[in-house]
């Protein structure tokens, strides 16, 4: 349920007064909760067109009923969480794709929070908030090739007005995700503690040789993660997109942060930006979810390719079934 308040009737009769639904914060330390999984490759395999440079965003305008009913299933198969159609949303994107201005294309941002409630108003909904590299729309998220050419500086200048749309909509919690190097981790954890908003931070990561889990651009992803240990905005840390096989590695280095970790991995196979289509072989597997709670997981689901039958299953393993 969503925060409500009850009022005392008259006489004998009285309206039950409801209980305010704890924060999400609180519900980390209480146990696990469910993540939702991939909200834009859910929706191509519901139909629709997920094909230009805004991704799903692009339905935020052209189809909001068809976010909503994704919401919804994710949120029918046991998601707490749900994140919005922003990842690839920008100032920039929306005025190439729309022809708005700044404030009609912080108005759609806004409006991704507003299609969450409804398609899944008992969850708490998570802000997306990709990273650079997915507004370019050529899949260098996956490298953070970008970032040799940016600043701290300007980073947070390209993040601050989607993040501040978010959070003026009412997220719960800013999900600044899928990112791949050391220095926009630092602008997005930076940015969000100005604006004194919760956020989650979850790198896209691999294996090295050793095992341990390192960001796209090759830094440890313990070392990064440690920038969120002071600050108190952050209300966990982890992984995202990654292999299933490389979620252990990467929860034990978010583990490290003394932060509650999130680990949503995808399907198993990658993204082939040059051919625009997926690669490799399928595969979450529900029996790997308790290995990752051990080692210190406390909000887990999926990204790209995991749909709700995953999250499902997830959820059940979780007990949230």
């Amino acid at each position: 349920m969503r925060r409500s308040s009850g009022t005392p009737g008259t006489g004998a009769a009285r309206r039950m007064v409801r209980v305010p639904r704890p924060t999400l914060a609180a519900a980390l330390t209480a146990g696990p909760v469910v993540l939702d999984g991939g909200l834009s490759t859910e929706l191509e395999a519901r139909g629709s067109d997920v094909s230009t440079a805004l991704w799903s965003a692009r339905l935020l305008r052209d189809d909001p009923a068809a976010v909503v009913a994704a919401h919804a299933a994710f949120a029918a198969a046991g998601a707490q969480v749900v994140t919005t159609a922003s990842y690839q949303a920008s100032v920039e994107g929306f005025g190439t794709a729309f022809g708005l201005d700044r404030a009609g294309a912080l108005r759609l941002v806004a409006r991704s929070v507003e299609l969450a409630r409804e398609g899944a108003p008992d969850a708490w909904v998570a802000g997306s908030v990709g990273p650079y590299g997915a507004a370019l729309a050529d899949g260098s998220e996956y490298t953070g090739a970008y970032v040799d050419d940016l600043t701290v500086r300007d980073l947070r200048e390209f993040h601050r007005p989607r993040m501040e749309a978010l959070a003026g909509a009412g997220a719960d919690v800013l999900a600044c995700e899928t990112v791949p190097a050391a220095r926009e981790a630092e602008a997005l954890l930076v940015e969000a503690d100005d604006l004194g908003v919760p956020v989650w931070l979850s790198l896209t990561t691999v294996r090295d040789a050793a095992g341990l889990a390192r960001t796209r651009r090759g830094e440890l992803a313990a070392d990064v993660l440690a920038m969120a240990a002071d600050l108190d905005v952050v209300l966990a840390v982890g992984v995202n997109c990654t292999d299933p096989a490389g979620v252990p590695a990467g929860v034990a280095a978010a583990a490290t942060s003394g932060r509650p970790v999130v680990a949503y991995p995808n399907s198993g196979e990658g993204w082939d930006a040059t051919a625009r289509r997926w690669t490799g072989t399928p595969g979450v597997d529900p029996a790997a979810v308790p290995g990752w709670l051990a080692a210190g997981a406390r909000l887990v689901g999926g990204c790209c390719r995991v749909g709700p039958a995953d999250v499902r299953a997830i959820a059940a393993v979780l007990g949230r079934a």
